[in-house]
């Protein structure tokens, strides 16, 4: 079965890629599996101070979690799966689909500033030789009606 794995993170445009992901998913039967990256250079401080820094985004990111996954079963019948990871959030995506062969397509959403899509899509697009499966790039300014139109 095929697998979109999407970046969840902070950023407006993630909502549009969580979108996509779900509505792929549930019009070919695949799955959603959503990996949320927490840096390294957030718990630079003393040992017990960093563990409740990392518990706090991990709880962050918990909740964040469900609420797109709430949306996924209500709405499109798709039950999402959670991994966090800690690192380089490059490298950390590179190696969730090396770990997970069912993953057959990255979805991430674009920036809709001036400035470009996100550091993660340039990078994604400079080394995309490194890159196993096809990404799919959803512009964070589609509305929902288009969304579905094109999925």
């Amino acid at each position: 079965m095929r697998t979109f794995l999407v970046v969840l993170d902070d950023s407006q445009e993630c909502l549009n890629a969580m979108r996509f992901a779900a509505m792929r998913a549930a019009k070919t039967g695949g799955e959603v599996q959503i990996l949320s990256v927490i840096p390294p250079d957030e718990f630079n401080h003393w040992v017990g101070v960093g563990d409740i820094m990392r518990e706090e985004a991990r709880d962050r990111i918990t909740a964040h979690f469900d609420v797109f996954a709430k949306w996924m079963r209500d709405r499109q019948g798709i039950s999402p799966s959670l991994v966090i990871r800690e690192g380089d959030l490059f490298k950390e995506v590179l190696e969730q689909i090396k770990e997970n062969h069912e993953i057959g397509v990255l979805v991430l959403g674009a920036a809709t500033e001036k400035s470009g899509p996100g550091p993660l899509i340039s990078k994604m697009i400079k080394s995309s030789s490194q890159v196993p499966i096809p990404f799919t790039v959803v512009p964070g300014n589609l509305t929902k009606e288009q969304l579905e139109s094109v999925t």
